[in-house]
């Protein structure tokens, strides 16, 4: 247990660290240590772009993190398109023992879907040859996953989102020090958005996007690591969900798709697909463009049995209140996770609360949701949960909060003396960002995921205010 709620912790608070109170439930306080101190991973200042004497600068934005069963740490960020990715590695038999105040010494491992505006010469193209149209194969979005050998060096794939085709898919196998020629065509249909990937086993990943036509949510199996996706296909959004949650006609609000996440248990649901996504509750309000306001999971098990083609059933988990006048359950985005006895856990914000709900019946029913974001920051807005799972019901859950009531978007209340214009000055002086919002991250850990019902021990974990002002929820 105790190795496993290390990994967990390394998973979700990386470089989110110093703990302070901590709450269980709501009845009893205790201090848990743990967290190390909050570290920033370097990128290079510029990119130069190839024969051309100009350059950006650049930005490491969207940041996702994978720990592997060894303990190795990926790190991976986007530049935005054509800019390409970034990733980071940590591990301990190679890159050295943690800093003061528990850091980890992180490897800087270049843009493994290639070098994107960068000139070879000037760094952060370290395992990549210069694309001849000299940008990235993606920057997009990024998302990575490792697998799960039973023996030598897991596998590492990730994927990269650019304007056309769509999805990069490369893989490494020697930790992020080499990858794969990155593949710019991954994805089967054209014209798609956010990709996820899961892995299992040694070299089974799936890959999921948004079929933009449709709003579909398009699954494809890898059997090579991640090189290439054509080992099966299925749909996450089954026939009789589709109207209340599909993009057709184009007006309908249809959906925004999370995590897709496979059972690495040793139980008998091993192998089963979980995907979740928000959506409208009906197709009366899917047509009106209403809020996406409910939370839903697709359940693959067929998808087990190696076929070329798999089927999903969709589940409801929770509908918020009709009407909502704020995005509903769509605060980009919810989160899923599997624990190692095969249990299914779920969170989202509806932008003031962090909900929890789990399943202990491989994604058929879902408990009532709990709020963990109460009373550690209840009544302020709570946004971008994520949570990983281990053990039996071992379950932590991480999130932005700020000091104050009100959406995180509106910048009335959480930027007082802006003007609405993006980019504007202040126009009460430099120093109208003193009153702005201010924004930690938070964390509740329970040990207990599947009870009815759970405990959770609540926490801020960032060692400093990380970010003042609004918060976009909305994809900008």
């Amino acid at each position: 247990m105790k190795l496993h709620k290390v990994r967990l912790r390394l998973l979700l608070a990386l470089s989110l660290l110093s703990t302070l109170a901590l709450v269980i439930g709501h009845r009893s306080v205790m201090a848990v240590n743990g967290f190390s101190n909050n570290q920033e991973l370097t990128l290079p200042l510029t990119a130069p772009i190839a024969n051309s004497g100009a350059s950006f600068t650049v930005r490491g934005l969207e940041p996702s993190v994978r720990v592997d069963a060894q303990g190795t740490v990926y790190v991976s960020s986007i530049r935005g398109v054509p800019g390409g990715v970034d990733l980071h590695r940590y591990n301990a038999a190679v890159d050295g023992a943690p800093g003061s105040g528990g850091t980890y010494p992180f490897k800087y491992e270049g843009q493994p879907d290639n070098c994107g505006i960068l000139n070879m010469s000037q760094g952060g193209c370290a395992n990549n040859n210069l694309d001849p149209l000299g940008v990235g194969l993606g920057g997009g979005d990024v998302d990575i996953a490792v697998n799960q050998p039973t023996s030598g060096t897991p596998n590492l794939a990730l994927v990269s989102l650019t304007i056309a085709p769509g999805v990069t898919g490369t893989h490494s196998i020697k930790r992020g020090d080499s990858f794969s020629t990155p593949n710019p065509a991954v994805a089967l249909m054209p014209g798609d958005d956010r990709q996820w990937i899961d892995g299992t086993d040694a070299q089974t990943v799936y890959l999921n996007y948004h079929d933009v036509a449709t709003f579909n949510i398009e699954v494809q199996r890898s059997n090579d690591g991640g090189r290439t996706y054509v080992d099966g296909f299925g749909e996450a959004i089954d026939p009789q969900t589709f109207p209340a949650v599909g993009g057709v006609p184009a007006t309908n609000s249809a959906n925004t798709a999370g995590q897709i996440k496979v059972d690495r248990s040793s139980c008998a649901s091993r192998g089963n697909l979980y995907q979740i996504f928000v959506a409208p509750d009906n197709v009366t309000e899917n047509l009106a463009a209403g809020a996406l306001r409910s939370i839903y999971v697709g359940v693959s098990t067929d998808v087990k049995l190696g076929l070329p083609a798999f089927t999903f059933t969709d589940t409801k988990v929770f509908s918020g209140p009709a009407g909502a006048q704020n995005q509903g359950a769509n605060n980009l985005f919810p989160a899923l996770a599997t624990d190692d006895f095969g249990f299914v856990y779920a969170v989202w914000s509806d932008n003031s609360n962090i909900f929890y709900s789990f399943s202990t019946n491989q994604g058929t029913t879902w408990s009532n949701p709990m709020n963990v974001s109460f009373p550690v920051n209840g009544g302020n807005a709570n946004v971008f949960p994520w949570i990983a799972a281990d053990a039996n019901g071992h379950v932590g859950i991480v999130w932005f909060g700020d000091d104050r009531t009100g959406n995180s978007n509106d910048r009335s209340i959480l930027e007082p003396g802006h003007p609405a214009t993006q980019g504007a000055a202040c126009n009460s002086g430099t120093t109208c960002m003193q009153n702005w919002a201010q924004w930690n991250v938070y964390y509740a850990e329970s040990v207990n995921g599947h009870d009815a019902p759970p405990s959770f021990v609540q926490s801020v974990i960032s060692d400093h205010v990380i970010h003042r002002g609004t918060i976009s929820t909305g994809g900008l």
